[in-house]
């Protein structure tokens, strides 16, 4: 006996939810632990590495488990034809229609609705682990660095580096409206909002600033040669994880911001972060100003 494991997500032209692959690794993991040799196809759009459809032959197979989403559609009734031989179940999908061939395809049609009742989603089973949650600060053109800017060689060396990263990274925008519901619509808000993440990545002065403010470690690059705003704010508040534009973008970048990553994340970095380099008394800059309002 062996089952090979599909879903959306296996299919060419298929689509991978969070919730479809928690669903498929429940499915994998309940028979792994009855001793069931069972394999799990992806697609190659999603997963390249993995185990891909055309690859699974149907001769090794005794059986074919569909997970999540609907039986409905070609690429589900596909199923049927390729692995003919096999015995198919369904399980944990939505039934649209019991008659359409993708659904009526499968010797079993274990459903979460449409059936007679309805069941809990199959995502709620399986295991998972927790990973760093990170909040993505770019900053805008800056037309007034001139020939320094290096923003758009900075941002695609810095995404493409974070795309790679074992965490969730969440775009943020310091930009306040208050017309739209994605963006914060005050400064509190804002804070409130920083300090639900781990860890900033950001090329933006108050992406820095306002991560220190709210005690989160801010993983800072300049995108200005010869630095500019954002590495005089980090040496102003004595804050170590600052990578100039020319690192990034050179040989060494990739190494570069994964040492400072990992410092971020470590209990040193979210100590120091929730202890910034304190302002001695008032803020000198309002102190000059007081006086010079009073002169």
């Amino acid at each position: 006996m062996r089952v090979l494991v599909t879903g959306w997500p296996t299919f060419l032209h298929g689509e991978a939810t969070a919730g479809d692959v928690l669903s498929m690794r429940g499915v994998a993991s309940a028979l792994a632990e009855e001793g069931i040799a069972a394999d799990t196809a992806w697609s190659p759009g999603f997963r390249p590495g993995a185990l891909h459809l055309d690859d699974a032959d149907p001769a090794r197979y005794t059986h074919v488990v569909f997970t999540c989403g609907p039986a409905h559609g070609e690429q589900v009734s596909g199923l049927h034809e390729r692995y003919a031989g096999c015995r198919r179940i369904a399980v944990g999908v939505s039934v649209l229609d019991p008659a359409d061939p993708a659904a009526a395809g499968f010797h079993r049609v274990l459903a979460r609705d449409g059936g007679s009742r309805p069941y809990p989603d199959l995502s709620l089973s399986g295991g998972g682990t927790s990973v760093p949650v990170a909040g993505v600060v770019l900053a805008p053109g800056q037309r007034e660095y001139g020939a320094r800017r290096r923003h758009e060689q900075v941002h695609e060396a810095l995404l493409d580096w974070a795309s790679r990263l074992d965490c969730a990274r969440v775009p943020l925008d310091t930009r306040l409206d208050g017309a739209d519901w994605r963006h914060c619509a005050t400064a509190d808000q804002f804070l409130s909002l920083i300090r639900r993440f781990d860890v900033i990545i950001t090329t933006r002065l108050h992406g820095l600033v306002l991560a220190l403010r709210a005690g989160v470690p801010a993983l800072a690059v300049d995108p200005v040669a010869g630095g500019g705003k954002v590495a005089a704010q980090a040496e102003a508040l004595d804050w170590p994880a600052v990578v100039p534009a020319e690192t990034v973008t050179g040989s060494g970048g990739d190494a570069a911001l994964g040492r400072w990553w990992e410092w971020c994340l470590s209990a040193g970095g979210r100590e120091r972060a929730r202890h910034p380099a304190p302002l001695d008394g008032a803020h000198p800059l309002l102190t000059e100003l007081l006086a010079e309002v009073r002169r």
